[in-house]
C-alpha cells in the first residue's frame, strides 16, 4: 500500500478494535497510573469500537473524511483518561489529512506529527512516562519523513514500542509495579494494527511480554470519582468557545487531577476528571456551554501487592527557579519546578504527589504561597491513600537545610521530625535590587539600591550601584548581623541578576571575618533575590 484510502482507514479501525480486544485484560491487568483501578484495556476498547462504529454508518469520500468521522465518534465515546487522549491522536491524523494532502509516507509523518500536538494540547498536566511520552517518541522519530508509507508506519510502530519499554524509568509508580504504562500499550496496539493493515498481514496482537499486576480486591471505599460529560460550547462569537475553555480547565485543575479538555474539531468536547466534589465538576462544565452524557463513576483504587522490597517514602522539594532544580534533581531528590512568578495549581501538587513511588510523601515548598498549596494537596481527597506530610519553609535555603539531614534509612516520623527541625532552625536572608523608592524601617532606598534582608525584615541598604563590591559588602552585613547568634555553615544561593563571582568574594571575605564558619554556594537561579543567604 502506498497511499491510504477510505478502505484502508476502515480496514485500521477494524484492525485496532480487534487488537485492543484481545488485550483488554492484559492491559487492565497492568494500569496502576493514574489510578490503579484496572479499567484502561476496557476505557479504550469501548472508546475506539465507538469510532470505528461511528464510521460503520457514513459514506467518506476521502480518506480525512474517514478520520474525522473515527475522531469525531472516538470524542463521542470516549472513556477514561486514555480514551480522551486516544480520540485526540484520532483528531490529529484527521486534521492532518484534511490539509496535508495524501496519506502516504510523508502524509503519515504529518499525522503523527500533528496528533502529537493535539493530543498533549488536550492534556492540562502532561506527564512523563505515559501515553503521551510514547507518542512524542515516535512524532520526534518521523519528523520530516518522506519514504514510503509502510517504511514510516513500521518505524513509529517500532520506536513507539522501545519507548513503552522505558516508560517505568520515566515514572517511579510503574517502576515499583514492575510494569510499562497502560495507556501507552494501547497506543503501540493501534500502531501495530496500522502496520498490519499498510503491509497486508494479519490483524492479531504481536506477542509483547504484558507483566500483569496483581491487585488485592477488599471494595475499598471510594476516594474521588471519575467525572466525564460532553460539552458543546458557543462559538458564534469569536474567542468565547476558548475563553470557555480555559475557564473550564482552570476550574477543573483547582479540583482534582487527570484533567483533558479534547475536541471533536466540530464543536463537541469531551470533558474528563478525577475529583472529589462531583457537583463543582459539572457546575464548572455548566459554566462553560451545554453538558450532555454525564457520566460518573468511583475511583476505587485497590491496594497493589508489592512487587519487591519497593521504596516507601518519597521526599519531594517545591521550587522556584531552574538552577535549583537541576541541583535538587542531580542529588536524587523529588522536585516539582514551577515557573518564577507562578504558583502551582492543585492538580500540579496532586500529580507530583501520586506519581512518586512512595505512599508516605513528604513535600518540601520553598516558600509562602508554595506552602499554601502544599497544605491543600495534604488534605484533598485526591492524595487516596497517600500520606502527606508538608514541611513549611520560607525560603529555599530552608529546603536545603532539611534536605542535608534527609536520612531515608531513618523511620519515617524521625526523618520528618528532623528535616523540620533543620528547617525551622535555619535563619535566612536576602539581597534585592531595589525596583524603586521605598520606605524602610532602616531608612529610605532609592531604585538601584541593594537591600539587605534578614528573616524577612530590611537590616540594611547599601548605596546603588549593585556592584559585585557593594553586594558584597551588603551581604556580610547581613552575614554579620546572622552570625551574631551563631552558625556554622552558610549556605548561598546566587540569582540570574548576580555578578558571576560574586560568590567567590564574598568567600574569601567571609574566611577572613568568620574563618570558623563554612560555606557553601550553588546557582539558584532566582530572579528576584541576587543573594539568599542560610545560616545553620
Amino acid at each position: 500500500m502506498r497511499v491510504m484510502d477510505t478502505v484502508a482507514v476502515s480496514a485500521w479501525a477494524d484492525a485496532f478494535v480487534h487488537s485492543l480486544d484481545v488485550l483488554r485484560p492484559a492491559i487492565n491487568g497492568i494500569n496502576v497510573y493514574p489510578v490503579a483501578d484496572s479499567d484502561t484495556g476496557s476505557n479504550l476498547l469501548h472508546t475506539m469500537a465507538g469510532a470505528r462504529d461511528e464510521l460503520a454508518g457514513a459514506e467518506p469520500a476521502t480518506a480525512a473524511e474517514a478520520l474525522g468521522v473515527l475522531a469525531k465518534g472516538a470524542v463521542a465515546a470516549a472513556r477514561g483518561n486514555s480514551g480522551v487522549i486516544m480520540s485526540q491522536v484520532l483528531r490529529g491524523f484527521a486534521e492532518s489529512a484534511a490539509t496535508g494532502g495524501p496519506l502516504d509516507g510523508a502524509g503519515l509523518a504529518a499525522a503523527l506529527v500533528h496528533a502529537d500536538g493535539v493530543a498533549t494540547g488536550a492534556v492540562t498536566r502532561p506527564v512523563a512516562g505515559t501515553v503521551l511520552t510514547v507518542l512524542h517518541a515516535v512524532a520526534a522519530a518521523v519528523k520530516g519523513e518522506t519514504g514510503a508509507l509502510e517504511d514510516v508506519a513500521v518505524r513509529a510502530a517500532a520506536v513507539a514500542s522501545t519507548a513503552l519499554e522505558r516508560t517505568p524509568e520515566q515514572l517511579p509508580v510503574l517502576a515499583k509495579a514492575g510494569v510499562v504504562d497502560a495507556g501507552a500499550r494501547g497506543l503501540v496496539a493501534v500502531l501495530d494494527a496500522l502496520v498490519c493493515v499498510i503491509i497486508g498481514t494479519t490483524t492479531e496482537p504481536p506477542s509483547r511480554p504484558l507483566d500483569a499486576h496483581t491487585h488485592v480486591h477488599a471494595a475499598p471505599a471510594p476516594h474521588a470519582w471519575e467525572v466525564m460529560y460532553l460539552l458543546d460550547v458557543d462559538d458564534a462569537v469569536a474567542g468565547v468557545e476558548q475563553a470557555a475553555l480555559l475557564a473550564l480547565r482552570k476550574a477543573l485543575s483547582g479540583l482534582g487531577d487527570s484533567v483533558t479538555v479534547a475536541g471533536d474539531g466540530a464543536g463537541s468536547h469531551a470533558v474528563h476528571v478525577h475529583c472529589a466534589d462531583i457537583g463543582a465538576a459539572i457546575e464548572a462544565g455548566i459554566d462553560a456551554g451545554r453538558l450532555r452524557k454525564i457520566r460518573v463513576e468511583p475511583l476505587i483504587t485497590p491496594t497493589p501487592v508489592e512487587v519487591g522490597g519497593g521504596v516507601d517514602r518519597s521526599v519531594i522539594a517545591v521550587v522556584h527557579g531552574g538552577a535549583l532544580a537541576e541541583l535538587l534533581r542531580a542529588e536524587g531528590v523529588g522536585v516539582l519546578a514551577v515557573p518564577a512568578g507562578e504558583v502551582p495549581s492543585v492538580e500540579d501538587m496532586l500529580g507530583i504527589i501520586t506519581e512518586s513511588d512512595g505512599r508516605h510523601v513528604t513535600l518540601l515548598p520553598a516558600g509562602i504561597e508554595l506552602t499554601a498549596v502544599a497544605d491543600a494537596a495534604a488534605g484533598h481527597a485526591m492524595a487516596g491513600d497517600h500520606d502527606v506530610v508538608v514541611i513549611p519553609c520560607v525560603s529555599p535555603v530552608q529546603v536545603l537545610a532539611a534536605l542535608a539531614v534527609h536520612d531515608p534509612q531513618r523511620r519515617t516520623n524521625d526523618d520528618v521530625v528532623a528535616m523540620a527541625e533543620a528547617a525551622a532552625a535555619t535563619r535566612r536572608g536576602e539581597l534585592l535590587i531595589s525596583r524603586e523608592e521605598s520606605l524602610t524601617w532602616v531608612g529610605r532606598a532609592q531604585a538601584g539600591d541593594v537591600i539587605g534582608l534578614v528573616d524577612g525584615e530590611v537590616v540594611v541598604i547599601e548605596p546603588a550601584p549593585a556592584s559585585e563590591t557593594n553586594l558584597v559588602a551588603a551581604a556580610m552585613n547581613v552575614l554579620n548581623r546572622m552570625l551574631a547568634v551563631g552558625g556554622e555553615l552558610v549556605t548561598v544561593l546566587t540569582g540570574v541578576d548576580a555578578p558571576v563571582n560574586v560568590h567567590l568574594e564574598l568567600g574569601e571575605q567571609l574566611r577572613l571575618e568568620h574563618p570558623e564558619v563554612e560555606l557553601a554556594s550553588y546557582p539558584g537561579g532566582q530572579p528576584d533575590a541576587v543573594l539568599l543567604i542560610g545560616v545553620e
